[in-house]
């Protein structure tokens, strides 16, 4: 893997020493490789021809050399040196047309190529070097031409976005697009930040993203190309390149632009690498909670942002009225694992990640204590902790409806965790809101009131069952004289055609208004 700290300048286009020799003017030549072979993806900057024994004084590296040997021919010695002197240079290539010079192979040449590792071709027919020269030049600069338009293509498309304001997402989509492969971004402890690409293929990448993100090395040849993100003599991350199948100039080119716009777009945003790991997190979390994306796919994507999944309990959580970064502290003072993402209408949700022998409820009052005593109004609601992944959407889902039923009544006295038990009848029509049947029912027994939309009265209905039918508290409550009171009870149970003395009565009524407000909200 090639690794940037600074955006580079747009590097020289090369041809590789394989691509070289499968021209069709250098077929012709009959080449064979009698040396290096393991050595032919070296990139091939330019052709030149030499004939003189000291020609690495003449090079800058990266040449693929054409020679006759006509100057070496009957001196072993000028032809080990004229191998060496192409080693040192760092030459990628050595092509000897083999003719009066040397009818076969000088096996001196071919062993110091050896030992250098560096590649030695022979073409066994007569050959104009000026035909390859010529060829090799012309695809270089075409090369050199399509690598500044798409340089600054590149360039225009990703500044058009982040001047528009286009999240992270739409520059990584812009940057697979023109790579066609998948693009990953990650801070400096390796976990996934964000992806782009052609999901199947990015889904192959995290699944095996544990070996992957160890890896100390490789080449550039493989395709895994990286660009550090930095600014201001900060390293906070990089982009990766997972399999480029295009040459590695290019590949390289688009990792440095997308680290430049990636560096522009933090910095324009007031954005911190730690705000990209709270939209990961959310995006992962959001998809389980919806359940669009099933749970056995975004698994790659919760181990590679570093959540622990293996032989773990997962506990999973809704906070109300507390901001995820605050949750993320408690989060590390408390020591524990887990992902934590803002949902919808002031919800969080905290995703916590357990070893199998610890205790779980123990552990979620804990932190449920640590959360109350950083923000007192709040309400943390739990499921039941899951062993199983596949049933953590359904986990999270639950939680999210009891956070709803509990942030809803202020008459509930809520424990620190709040569960599906402790909501009881309001956390069951929390559950049934969207059932065509429960919301028939509340319109049928509330029509009265609907029908009119008097939200005084509703407001009054509201607060006398939920005081247990106490006349008294909800007169105080609504600031009114029992006998005014009285008025208005009657004229509800009028609109309502019931009478709210009787139990049965007064308890189906109760639960379409529970519906009705859940289906409100």
């Amino acid at each position: 893997m090639t690794t940037t700290s600074e955006p580079t300048e747009l590097s020289e286009p090369a041809l590789s020493v394989r691509q070289v020799l499968t021209l069709e003017r250098v077929l012709a030549g009959e080449p064979e490789v009698v040396a290096g072979a393991g050595q032919l993806d070296r990139p091939v900057r330019w052709v030149h021809v030499a004939e003189a024994p000291d020609v690495g004084v003449m090079l800058t590296g990266g040449e693929m050399v054409l020679t006759t040997g006509v100057l070496l021919a009957g001196d072993e010695d000028k032809q080990a040196e004229y191998i060496r002197s192409l080693h040192r240079a760092e030459a990628s290539a050595v092509v000897l047309g083999l003719g009066r010079a040397f009818p076969a192979p000088p096996e001196v040449m071919r062993r110091a190529a050896e030992r250098c590792g560096l590649p030695m071709v022979v073409l066994h027919r007569p050959f104009p070097f000026a035909e390859l020269t010529e060829e090799v030049q012309c695809r270089l600069v075409r090369r050199k031409f399509a690598a500044v338009s798409l340089s600054e293509s590149v360039r225009t498309a990703l500044t058009a976005l982040i001047t528009s304001g286009a999240p992270l997402q739409s520059l990584l989509d812009e940057v697979a697009s023109h790579s066609a492969c998948p693009v990953v971004v990650t801070n400096l402890a390796h976990r996934v930040l964000a992806t782009a690409g052609e999901r199947s293929a990015v889904d192959d990448v995290l699944r095996d993203w544990e070996r992957i993100a160890r890896q100390a090395g490789g080449s550039e040849g493989d395709g895994w190309i990286r660009a550090e993100l930095a600014g201001r003599g900060e390293r906070w991350g990089q982009i990766m390149l997972c399999g480029h199948r295009g040459d590695t100039a290019t590949g390289r080119l688009l990792a440095d632009r997308a680290a430049e716009a990636l560096v522009l777009h933090r910095m324009l945003g007031g954005n911190s690498a730690h705000t990209w790991e709270e939209q990961s997190a959310q995006s992962l979390l959001t998809d389980l909670v919806s359940g669009v994306v099933p749970a056995r796919q975004l698994l790659p994507r919760a181990r590679a942002a570093g959540l622990p999944v293996n032989r773990r309990t997962l506990v999973p959580l809704v906070v109300r009225d507390v901001e995820p970064g605050q949750l993320d502290r408690v989060l590390r003072m408390v020591g524990l694992s887990g992902l934590v993402a803002e949902l919808a209408d002031g919800a969080v949700a905290v995703l916590l990640s357990l070893a199998r022998d610890q205790d779980a409820p123990v552990l979620t009052a804990n932190f449920a204590a640590r959360v109350h005593s950083e923000a007192t109004r709040t309400v943390v609601a739990a499921a039941d902790p899951r062993t199983a992944w596949d049933d953590v959407p359904t986990g999270l889902r639950e939680a999210q409806h009891v956070a709803d039923a509990a942030d809803s009544s202020a008459a509930l006295d809520l424990p620190a965790v709040v569960r599906l038990r402790d909501v009881h009848l309001r956390g069951l029509i929390r559950l049934l809101r969207d059932d065509p049947h429960v919301q028939s029912f509340a319109e049928r027994e509330l029509d009265g009131l609907l029908c009119a939309a008097d939200e005084d009265m509703l407001s009054v209905l509201r607060t006398y069952l939920a005081t247990g039918r106490n006349k008294s508290r909800t007169a105080q409550l609504h600031h009114v004289s029992r006998p005014a009171l009285y008025r208005r009870l009657e004229a509800i149970q009028t609109r309502l055609g019931v009478d709210l003395d009787d139990f049965e009565q007064a308890a189906s009524v109760h639960i379409a208004l529970l519906a009705h407000d859940a289906q409100q909200s």
